[in-house]
């Protein structure tokens, strides 16, 4: 009986791990670039070399032509061949405990809005999309696609458990901000603490579990009032869209006056960092589509090379980063797309914490 139960609990793990799948300095003022991507897309970290750099980035427009790896400075005038393969970067590399995480939901095979939306590698083929393009609204995502659901421990999503007994990747930060002894052990009392914050956000298991959706609501409660209390994203006279990878969150300020979010976010992962510093938006593209991976990017609006904001169809609160670009929720895209507009400028600064 107990073999039978291990063997099991085995079998549900592998089943849910199949449902993951797969910093430069700011200057003074912002530069934007005169058109196209940006030329500066040095890799911000040393592992992945030179050719890595490019995974830093999100899904283009229209299939990649044969000529795609000259796109990293400048993009080709007109449509790209429609004969042109898709390229297959490589795989990224697993980003420490947390990639063992798993949705804790029923187990079983996901459905498309629940994998891992790979990112673009390359920067897109710009052009100018038509009026009938454009009236056209990015499709909605099923309604379980919005769920607060919170990424745990393998044993956990399992079912049944009312209270978890693990400790999770952000235990000392959530006991931090509960006001709670900072030790970094799970016990009873951070449990109930951490449920009862759960049930209130309605996040999904409510089992204590201090996971990355659980830290990241946390974030998002503290900067609702002031996103920018700190002073780390420069006030200017015009829009900046503020992107802090601390703390996963983005807002656009015109002034000192928020005029978007602030807004959770999922940026680049280990080895495909979110470029840092002074960007501008170069091109925007509402029916964006990844001829790379063949992956939709609603609302897509590119800052850094094939870096963008876009929405996605999945959860954001996975452990593991985008491959560079800045992913929202979809309501909150589209209500980011209404607010920026061409050559608005981005300031990015901060750094994933993935492990």
């Amino acid at each position: 009986m107990i073999s039978g139960r291990i063997a099991c609990r085995t079998m549900a793990v592998v089943l849910a791990a199949a449902a993951l799948l797969p910093v430069g300095s700011a200057s003074a003022d912002p530069v934007p670039p005169d058109s196209g991507p940006q030329a500066e897309l040095a890799p911000q970290d040393s592992e992945p070399q030179a050719e890595l750099a490019r995974q830093d980035s999100e899904p283009q427009a229209g299939p990649v032509s044969p000529d795609s790896e000259r796109q990293d400075s400048e993009p080709q005038a007109g449509p790209v061949s429609p004969d042109s393969e898709p390229q297959a970067g490589p795989v990224p590399p697993d980003s420490g405990p947390q990639a063992g995480l798993v949705p804790g939901i029923p187990l079983g095979l996901p459905p498309l809005w629940q994998t891992d939306t790979p990112d673009q590698a390359l920067a897109p083929e710009v052009y100018t999309p038509s009026a009938e393009e454009d009236a056209v609204e990015p499709e909605d995502a099923p309604q379980e696609a919005y769920d607060s659901v919170e990424y745990v421990d393998p044993i956990d999503a399992l079912g049944g458990v009312k209270c978890s007994e693990e400790t999770g990747p952000r235990q000392r930060q959530v006991e931090q901000w509960l006001k709670l002894p900072v030790d970094g052990e799970q016990s009873a009392a951070d449990c109930r603490a951490i449920r009862a914050f759960q049930k209130k956000h309605g996040i999904k298991p409510a089992i204590g579990f201090a996971g990355p959706l659980t830290w990241s609501t946390m974030q998002l409660v503290t900067a609702r009032k002031n996103p920018n209390a700190d002073k780390k994203c420069p006030v200017r006279a015009y829009r900046v869209a503020c992107v802090d990878l601390d703390r996963q969150l983005t807002w656009v300020q015109h002034g000192k006056k928020v005029v978007f979010g602030p807004a959770p976010i999922r940026s680049g992962r280990k080895g495909y960092g979110t470029r840092t510093g002074w960007h501008a938006v170069y091109w925007r593209h509402k029916n964006h589509v990844s001829s790379l991976y063949k992956s939709r990017m609603p609302y897509a609006q590119f800052f850094s090379g094939g870096q963008a904001f876009h929405g996605v169809y999945g959860n954001i609160f996975s452990p593991v980063g985008s491959m560079g670009c800045v992913n929202m929720r979809l309501a909150e895209a589209r209500r980011l797309w209404r607010v920026l507009k061409q050559n608005d400028r981005v300031y990015v600064w901060g750094h994933r914490q993935e492990a």
